[in-house]
């Protein structure tokens, strides 16, 4: 009897263990049942990326016969591709064989989102040559502001013991276009360039091949000292000269198609070629010098700013545009989109466009450092756009962020665009299902920078989860909303860096770090007094508005015509100050951040309301994050509106729920988040 009960409850525990979803299969749910058969495949050719590309069609593409072809005509396309359907097959040409597999991902995304196969007739090329995910892994298997558990790069089982994970990260960066991985953080240890670890890289560069993708590494400055035991690092030592050389050939040899270095330099406490009275060119031209004969590149990061009394915000484009045009042709310099660092929302970074004679590349960052880490769902895309379509006014009007570095404004030897991954071990890849969109979302982007939020959100949600209208509409309202809607209940109308110190999680206005350096407290950024709020950068305040090229300067400058959801950036503003809509400026800074906190209960509502749609795993998992998140939204409410009222002395409007903490209390909050550098 007692087997009979057990054999009873493993049958009614098969439904589950079939429907059990942990998101580890991301947006590539393609129908588990067969594909063509191999004889339906008309290609030339056995290379890894032609197996790969047919293995994915024999297992599913539900279609007619697909012919992939490579053709010298199509080598304009650089890694793009044409698609030609007809009734008796679809034709995938490509001018490299990484964009026939580029092409099976794009018919296989068309047949998940149950688009219209039957007259394609389209061809892609991407916007950018260099579509890179930084990854912000140490060598002891932390990560860096990372939030989806430990890294995915194993280096103490490598070069021996290979993970399965490795080759599905490819699968799932190829399946969006993405073609380039900087394998560790920026803060470099110089041991990544031990001769022990470019074996183990080696192991890793040899799985991404066949999925198009070149691998690069973080380098520490000081490497040649601390690794080559010489003097100094100097780039002007031509003993130092000749160790990047050295090094660069040892790289190449393991691995011919080495991507290159991206470098932070002379930034936060790291070295750089400033340490030796040199400058960024200096430090960057030599590396790029070594990495030429390889046709490697440089991407040189412009997030550098010193304790000076300067405006952080005005630093990157201080320290660069006095050296442009100095920069080698294979230098390219990689640009936050912000001026101080991954806000919610920042003023585009002005050094966009005041480059003229060197390259430029957006960093974007996924990983939600100051966006509620991986408990708020917060979809990127539009965050992506707002910069990527920002008008600079460089070369007039429609100098575009995305016109700029894609090539269009102006030529460039190689086009780039990057962002810092979200990606970890946890078994959906990214701590919170939602976060794999924007995983997503930057691929989508890097590869076409002119698709909509939108598009890119009813693609994902279509994949991951399902097409029902009734799931899919209310979900992708969600998502689009949810970017705006975090900036309200955090950091609204321009409002920026009042994050609680070092771990950047949750708020901490107040915080003014006695003996620390200014530009790291939230109070140089706010500049609350009685009079008002919000850093002056006007003409009569730090004047970062003269590094915008006009029109801008003279409408972020006038305080009548600066967008009033920068108004706090730009201007420091009186409390009652009327804004556009005739609430004083404290009402609208109280009213603001109410409604975020009310969009994020209604998403909760709206969540709720999905169970029906989905399995089980994933609805549960996205319900308790959300609970996190509407806590985390009231939290951010009480403790940013108590606190600016000891200096705006002004009633809470009677019509706004109360708070429900008190200002002593929430001062009193020290989250343990562990170390981060």
């Amino acid at each position: 009897m007692r087997y009979l009960r057990l054999y009873t409850v493993f049958f009614l525990m098969i439904p589950l263990l079939i429907f059990a979803e942990d998101g580890s299969q991301l947006w590539l749910r393609f129908p588990a049942k067969n594909g063509i058969p191999a004889d339906k495949i008309i290609s030339k050719g056995s290379s890894p990326t032609l197996t790969i590309a047919r293995k994915e069609l024999i297992s599913h593409w539900q279609g007619q016969t697909v012919e992939l072809r490579t053709e010298n005509k199509d080598k304009n396309l650089k890694d793009g591709y044409r698609i030609i359907s007809t009734p008796e097959k679809i034709v995938i040409s490509a001018g490299k064989e990484i964009g026939l597999l580029y092409g099976v991902y794009h018919i296989l995304r068309l047949q998940q989102t149950k688009a219209d196969l039957s007259h394609l007739n389209s061809t892609e090329k991407p916007s950018y040559d260099v579509r890179v995910l930084d990854h912000w892994d140490n060598l002891d298997g932390s990560i860096e502001r990372g939030y989806a558990g430990r890294s995915l790069w194993k280096w103490e089982d490598l070069p021996g013991k290979i993970s399965p994970r490795y080759e599905e990260y490819a699968r799932a960066n190829a399946s969006v276009g993405i073609n380039s991985v900087v394998l560790n953080n920026v803060n470099a240890s110089p041991n990544m360039l031990r001769e022990d670890y470019l074996k183990k890289v080696k192991v890793l560069a040899d799985i991404f091949r066949p999925y198009g993708i070149k691998v690069y590494l973080s380098v520490n400055f000081s490497s040649p000292k601390v690794l080559g035991g010489l003097q100094n690092s100097d780039p002007l030592n031509k003993d130092v000269q000749k160790w990047w050389k050295e090094k660069a050939a040892e790289i190449y040899k393991l691995i011919p198609d080495f991507g290159g270095f991206l470098v932070k330099a002379n930034s936060e406490g790291q070295p750089g070629p400033q340490d030796y009275g040199r400058t960024h060119a200096d430090g960057a031209n030599m590396m790029a010098d070594a990495l030429k004969p390889y046709h490697g590149i440089v991407m040189w990061r412009a997030f550098v700013y010193s304790p000076s009394k300067d405006d952080r915000a005005k630093q990157a484009y201080l320290e660069f545009v006095p050296l442009d045009g100095k920069f080698r042709d294979n230098v390219i310099i990689q640009i936050k989109n912000g001026p101080v660092d991954f806000q919610p929302r920042e003023a585009f970074n002005p050094l966009f466009g005041a480059l003229r004679k060197t390259s430029e590349m957006v960093e974007f960052q996924i990983t939600q450092e100051y966006l509620g880490f991986s408990n708020h769902l917060v979809f990127l895309a539009p965050l992506f756009k707002e910069t990527l379509d920002s008008d600079t006014y460089s070369d007039g009007q429609g100098s575009t962020i995305a016109k700029i570095t894609d090539g269009t404004l102006r030529p460039a030897k190689i086009t780039a665009i990057s962002a810092v991954a979200n990606i970890g071990e946890d078994i959906n890849w990214t701590g919170h299902h939602f976060a794999q969109a924007n995983w997503y979302a930057f691929g989508r982007l890097a590869w076409n920078h002119q698709l909509s939020s939108e598009q890119i959100a009813d693609e994902w949600i279509k994949m991951t989860f399902t097409d029902d209208q009734n799931f899919l509409n209310p979900v992708k309202e969600i998502m689009l909303s949810s970017r705006e809607t975090a900036v309200d209940y955090m950091m609204p109308l321009g409002l920026h860096h009042i994050f609680a110190g070092g771990h950047h999680y949750g708020p901490e206005p107040w915080g003014d770090y006695k003996g620390g350096r200014p530009d790291w407290s939230p109070v140089y950024y706010h500049q609350a007094d009685a009079q008002g709020v919000g850093f002056n950068r006007t003409k009569t305040g730090s004047n970062a508005v003269s590094q915008y090229f006009p029109p801008l300067n003279k409408i972020y400058g006038n305080i009548s015509t600066c967008p009033e959801n920068l108004i706090l950036w730009f201007h420091h503003v009186p409390w009652d100050y009327t804004m556009k809509d005739g609430k004083s400026l404290w009402d609208e800074l109280c009213y603001t951040y109410d409604s975020g906190v009310k969009r994020v209960r209604d998403y909760q509502k709206t969540w709720d309301r999905m169970e029906p749609y989905i399995d089980e795993q994933r609805f549960a998992d996205v319900q308790s994050k959300l609970r996190i998140q509407s806590r985390d939204a009231v939290w951010w409410k009480d403790a940013c509106l108590l606190y600016f009222q000891t200096f705006s002395k002004k009633p809470i409007p009677y019509d706004i729920e109360r708070p429900v903490h008190e200002l002593e209390e929430l001062r009193k909050i020290k989250l343990n988040m562990g170390h981060h550098n």
